[in-house]
C-alpha cells in the first residue's frame, strides 16, 4: 500500500495579532481541503509543541476539528518538541498505510507572538532537559551556541562561513509569498546583527512567529475515487524517526546528529533511494549550525564538511544540493509545531512544479525536522508520481 499527499494549504508566517491559533489552523486546513477538492476527512492529526503555555489551550484535536466543521471524527495533538509537525505528518501517513483510515488531514500550528519574548524563550526551552540543562541556567539558544562554537573550533570554520546558510535561506525566502522575511541579506548583515549567545547572532537564528500549514493524505486508489487529478499527487515514499539523548552532556558526539542519521537511513531504505537521489533538502535550520550538521547526518556531506558545501555555493537552488528552497526556518519562519508541515507543503509544491523557487526537474525531495537540540528527529522522502 502507498500513501500520497493530494492537497496542501498554509497561512503566511508572521506576527498574526488579529488571528488566534484556531483561526490559523482552520485557514490552513480548509485551504488544503480545497486544494484536494474534498469536503471531509476521516481523522485529524495536529502538530503542535507548546499551545498550553503560549495560548493557554490544549485539546487541539477537538478544538480545530470542531471549528473546521469536520464532525465527530477522531482528532489528536502530536507533540515532539520542534519536530511536532514532521511527527504529525508521519502519524497521518501511518494511519493511511494501516488501512484504518482512508483520508487523513494533518495540520501543524503554533501561535507564539502573543507571549512576552522572555516567556517565549522559556517555553521554547521546554524542548531541552529541564533538570539537567535548564535548571542550571542554559537557554535553548545557549545550547545551540555551545554546539556552534564547538563546530567552528573543531573544523576551523568562521562565523562568516556559517552565515552563508542564512544568506542562502533569505535569498530563497525573498521569492516565497508565505515567508516572514522576503528580503535578501548578505554575510555583512549577519555579522552586524547583535549576539544573542556568542557566537550565535540574531541572523543565525530563526524568528519567533505564528503560522499554520496542512496536508491531506490518502491512498492512490482513494485519490482516484475522489477524482483528484494525478498531477496533484505526491507519494510519501519513505519515513524515518529516531531519538537521541535529550541533553547534550550524554551525547556520544556533540557534533553528530545521530537521530537524524538513523532516521535518514530508515527513510532511504523505505523509499529505495540514497542521498544522491535527492533533488532538494528542506532541513531544519533553526540555527545556522544545525543546517551544517543536518547535511552531514543526511549523508550529503562528510563529517565536518557541511559548512564547506555552503562555502562552495553547493546549496543554492541551481546547485548540486539545494536546501531551504522557500526560505527554511530562518527566512520563511519557524512556528515550531507547524514547521515540519510547512516543509512538507513546500516539498509537495516543488514536486508538483508549482514552487515560486522551482528546483529544475525535481523528482525526489526530503524534509528533516528536528526536536530539541537533536533529541527527536523525523526524516521524510517524497516522490513525484
Amino acid at each position: 500500500m502507498k500513501a500520497v499527499i493530494i492537497g496542501v494549504g498554509m497561512t503566511p508566517v508572521g506576527e498574526h495579532w488579529k488571528l488566534s491559533l484556531r483561526d490559523l489552523a482552520v485557514e490552513a486546513l480548509l485551504n488544503a481541503m480545497d486544494d484536494a477538492g474534498i469536503e471531509g476527512v476521516d481523522s485529524l492529526y495536529v502538530g503542535n509543541m507548546v499551545s498550553g503555555p503560549f495560548v493557554e489551550q490544549e485539546n487541539l484535536g477537538a478544538l480545530i476539528a470542531d471549528w473546521a466543521g469536520l464532525g465527530n471524527i477522531p482528532a489528536v495533538k502530536i507533540e515532539a518538541a520542534c519536530a511536532s509537525g514532521g511527527a504529525a505528518v508521519q502519524e497521518g501517513v501511518k494511519a493511511v498505510l494501516s488501512g484504518l483510515e482512508d483520508v487523513v488531514a494533518v495540520v501543524g500550528v503554533e501561535k507564539m507572538t502573543d507571549a512576552w519574548p522572555s516567556d517565549a524563550t522559556r517555553y521554547l526551552a521546554y524542548a531541552a532537559d529541564a533538570e539537567w540543562e535548564l535548571f542550571h541556567g542554559a537557554s535553548f539558544v545557549a545550547l545551540n551556541a555551545l554546539i556552534m562554537r564547538h563546530y567552528m573550533k573543531t573544523y576551523g570554520y568562521t562565523e562568516e562561513d556559517l552565515a552563508l546558510f542564512a544568506v542562502n535561506a533569505h535569498a530563497n525566502g525573498a521569492k516565497n509569498p508565505y515567508a516572514m522575511f522576503k528580503r535578501p541579506i548578505t554575510v555583512e548583515t549577519v555579522m552586524k546583527s547583535p549576539y544573542i549567545a556568542d557566537p550565535l547572532k540574531l541572523f543565525d537564528a530563526s524568528p519567533v512567529c505564528d503560522g499554520a500549514a496542512a496536508v491531506i493524505i490518502t491512498t492512490p486508489e482513494k485519490a482516484e475515487e475522489l477524482g483528484v487529478p494525478r498531477d496533484k499527487w505526491v507519494e510519501v515514499a519513505g519515513m524515518g524517526r529516531a531519538i537521541d539523548t535529550i541533553n547534550l552532556a550524554n551525547r556520544e558526539d556533540l557534533l553528530t546528529l545521530k537521530a537524524a542519521k538513523i532516521a535518514a537511513e530508515r527513510a532511504y531504505k523505505m523509499a529505495g533511494v540514497t542521498a544522491k537521489d535527492i533533488d532538494f533538502f528542506e532541513v531544519h535550520d533553526a540555527f545556522t549550525v544545525m543546517a551544517a550538521l543536518s547535511l552531514e547526518a543526511l549523508g550529503v556531506a562528510e563529517k565536518g564538511e557541511g559548512a564547506k558545501l555552503a562555502k562552495e555555493g553547493q546549496i543554492a537552488i541551481d546547485a548540486d544540493y539545494p536546501i531551504q528552497t522557500m526560505g527554511g526556518l530562518k527566512a520563511r519562519g519557524h512556528p515550531v509545531g507547524a514547521t515540519g508541515v510547512y516543509q512538507t507543503v513546500e516539498a509537495v509544491l516543488q514536486l508538483r512544479g508549482e514552487a515560486p523557487n522551482q528546483v529544475p526537474d525535481a523528482e525526489v525531495g526530503l524534509t528533516q525536522n528536528i526536536g530539541g537540540t537533536g533529541s527527536n528527529i523525523t526524516v521524510t522522502v517524497l516522490r513525484r508520481v
